[in-house]
């Protein structure tokens, strides 16, 4: 059967990209195996939609890692209703609103949220690995618990952030899965956020996993935008993310920062 594929000219650009290029023709369709694994691929990017997240499962490795963790589910009662009604997922439940008012705890600096977002995938492989990452470089900084956040959308960290009085929220959510990335994190970072914060406040670092942009990475540059936040006292059109100059040149002076946007779960 090998004798009626067609190799495509371009084959050789494989190498540097996970893209469907170059996968060859029989005939005027696809060979079979480039089609079973679109196929695989597909079947993949809709369970990391509907695969929900192992909150008790995620809350132990966070606080075997050393992290202390609280529990919040959006006003979502489930699945369904998260995907069909995004308001929901932008706002606490009334349980979880009334628990986070009756804490007493020091307003932090920073409080990062872990919300499953579009894949759960993405939350629990990213979030950890990113979080000790990040963590290590923020030795001066007053860091709140980790939030583990159910049914979540990107404006459910404003929420979180206003109730306990924090300076920025980072919101670590499962992007929008693709067909060759079902695992994709999402890293919001908002200044003074508060109910109706809009998405030009904020700034995005996307595509946050092994096979996009790393760990180490992302760690890098959400370390750059939170501590020119706090020096700025702002994020999103006003913050420009220039950490990957510091890369090339370690002496090299930041200009200004640029709001990230993406299609993660807003």
């Amino acid at each position: 059967m090998s004798d009626f594929l067609e190799k495509n000219p371009w084959n050789a650009l494989r190498q540097f990209t996970q893209a469907r290029i170059a996968l060859g023709r029989a005939g005027n369709s696809l060979p079979t195996a480039p089609l079973l694994a679109f196929n695989l691929s597909h079947a993949q990017a809709r369970d990391a939609v509907h695969h929900p997240l192992d909150v008790d499962v995620l809350h132990r490795q966070l606080q075997d890692a050393g992290f202390k963790t609280l529990d919040v589910h959006s006003a979502a009662p489930d699945r369904a209703h998260y995907l069909r009604r995004p308001d929901l997922g932008r706002r606490l439940s009334d349980e979880s609103r009334e628990t986070l008012g009756q804490l007493s705890l020091e307003p932090p600096e920073v409080v990062f949220v872990i919300g499953d977002g579009l894949s759960a995938f993405a939350a629990a492989r990213q979030s950890l690995p990113l979080l000790q990452a990040v963590t290590t470089r923020l030795a001066d900084w007053h860091a709140g618990p980790v939030v583990v956040a159910r049914q979540a959308r990107v404006a459910l960290g404003d929420e979180i952030g206003e109730i306990l009085r924090a300076k920025l929220v980072v919101m670590l959510i499962g992007e929008r899965p693709g067909l060759s990335s079902p695992d994709s994190l999402g890293i919001y970072l908002t200044y003074a956020p508060k109910v109706g914060t809009s998405d030009a406040q904020r700034n995005c670092i996307s595509n946050v996993r092994p096979e996009g942009l790393s760990h180490e990475a992302a760690a890098h540059k959400l370390h750059y935008l939170l501590t020119h936040a706090r020096r700025l006292g702002l994020t999103g059109v006003g913050l420009k993310d220039d950490s990957d100059a510091l890369l090339d040149a370690p002496q090299a002076q930041p200009r200004s920062i640029e709001a990230g946007d993406d299609d993660t779960a807003r």
